[in-house]
């Protein structure tokens, strides 16, 4: 009987105490890319479709410096999210 006293004593104090509150940090899903570069006018796409070979090719040079540019522009965007 006497240990049972006690143990209610042990039970009832406990329950007077203050909780602990504890700071949790979770990480929360957030879009890193916040917008992607504008899609530039390339020469290709305004040819003529009976256009000779060598416009096309002509067209192909002038695009390729604004493609690279483009292409750049985009692994930055991807590289910001790693």
């Amino acid at each position: 009987m006497k240990y049972l006293l006690l143990a209610a004593l042990l039970l009832l104090t406990a329950c007077g105490a203050a909780p602990v509150v504890q700071e949790v940090k979770v990480p929360v899903y957030r879009s890193c890319v916040t917008g992607a570069p504008d899609r530039p006018a390339f020469a290709v796409r305004t040819l003529a479709p009976d256009a000779s070979d060598g416009e096309k090719v002509l067209a192909l040079v002038r695009d390729l410096p604004v493609h690279l540019k483009y292409e750049a522009q985009l692994e930055a965007v991807i590289a910001g999210c790693l």
